[in-house]
């Protein structure tokens, strides 16, 4: 008989919810997140530390305002941050191991920025719920499109934005560095909405 998991809920992430996200976000990012705070964190400072301050900055789109948070039996499961992507077609990305991705970002889309859930949550149907909310919330905001960057040697990740609808936009080659978990390529997707 299979076993019945209980319903996630989906709740508006909260300032104290921070050191969650912080370890959630360092899982979504393959290690990109684990750079940037390297390079942030003060002499000794955990770096996980660092990315809880980030989350706590309500001023940045690296907000926890930016997050949703998911829930089960009372405990965070995991989280999606989402933020409408406006690309400055001046700017330009100094530092060459953050350049692919910024390379990557769509204009005028709603940008799941990072998804994730903790080892003991995968596996049921949440993160495939998580696209369907930030495609709710992407409309909510007069978006008609999303899009994400994943690694093309993520496979599962892969397959799991394809069959939710999203479609292969643009690559751009990973700068290797010890903290980045894959090489190859990083792909932009996109998916647009009905």
């Amino acid at each position: 008989m299979p076993t019945s998991h209980p319903a996630p809920v989906f709740r508006p992430a909260r300032k104290s919810d921070c050191a969650e996200i912080a370890a959630l976000y360092a899982i979504s990012s393959d290690g990109v997140a684990n750079y940037v705070w390297t390079k942030l964190a003060a002499d000794g400072e955990d770096i996980l530390d660092v990315g809880r301050r980030r989350y706590e900055n309500e001023q940045s789109l690296f907000s926890y305002r930016s997050c949703t948070i998911v829930e089960l039996d009372g405990r965070i499961a995991g989280m999606l941050v989402a933020f409408p992507m406006h690309v400055d077609p001046a700017a330009t990305e100094a530092d060459p191991v953050l350049a692919p991705y910024s390379r990557l970002e769509e204009d005028n889309s709603y940008y799941i920025c990072g998804m994730a859930l903790f080892p003991k949550y995968r596996g049921r149907g949440i993160g495939s719920e998580l696209l369907a909310l930030a495609e709710r919330q992407a409309r909510a905001q007069g978006f008609d499109k999303t899009s994400l960057i994943v690694f093309e040697q993520n496979e599962g990740a892969y397959r799991l934005y394809q069959r939710s609808g999203y479609r292969e936009v643009s690559r751009a080659a990973v700068v290797p560095h010890p903290l980045i978990h894959y090489s190859g390529d990083a792909i932009l997707m996109v998916k647009t909405l009905q």
